[in-house]
């Protein structure tokens, strides 16, 4: 469950010794810039954390111990729970970057500006980042979120604008989209 003007940096796993450290994925570009916000709030809203410790143990996985945790019983507690930073602690994004945040809701529109749904997840399955759009009355699809079937992501304006070929139902078009057989 994600909070209004709080973006998801993270998810604390299992507990990392008996010491009250936990094993944290990171979301952030830089794995342990997780460690750098002043105050990481639990999924649930009830806990604000600050992070007393941070190690790299691999790739996105981080070892931290935060302040008032000093056994295993209590960081096994902490297990699964999301960790979320306020929106304006965050940096703001570069040119054609966007938080994930960002895309959930926006209108998607097909070339001629017809509203066809809403983005209501961004994915990656491993073949890339996909936008996962939900029309009024039918079930969700993706689309690859590349300049070339989402020419326009347009925040301000709560829209993104899909390239003409990005709707087609030509199977020779299908089957260079990622996901489709």
């Amino acid at each position: 469950m994600t909070q209004p003007n709080r973006i998801l940096v993270g998810v604390i796993g299992a507990p990392h010794g008996v010491r009250g450290e936990v094993r944290v994925k990171s979301y952030t570009h830089q794995p342990m810039s997780l460690a750098d916000y002043p105050a990481l709030w639990t999924g649930d809203g009830r806990r604000c954390l600050k992070v007393a410790a941070a190690r790299l143990l691999k790739d996105d996985m981080l070892v931290v111990r935060f302040e008032g945790l000093v056994d295993r019983d209590a960081a096994q507690l902490l297990t699964n729970m999301q960790l979320l930073v306020a929106r304006d602690d965050l940096p703001p994004p570069d040119a054609d970057e966007f938080y994930h945040a960002d895309l959930v809701g926006l209108r998607a529109e097909d070339d001629k500006g017809l509203d066809v749904g809403r983005v209501v997840s961004l994915q990656n399955f491993g073949a890339g980042d996909l936008l996962e759009i939900a029309p009024a009355s039918a079930e969700t699809f993706f689309v690859p979120f590349t300049r070339a079937f989402v020419p326009v992501v347009d925040i301000a304006g709560g829209r993104v604008v899909l390239a003409e070929g990005a709707l087609s139902e030509d199977p020779d078009t299908d089957a260079d989209m990622p996901g489709e057989p």
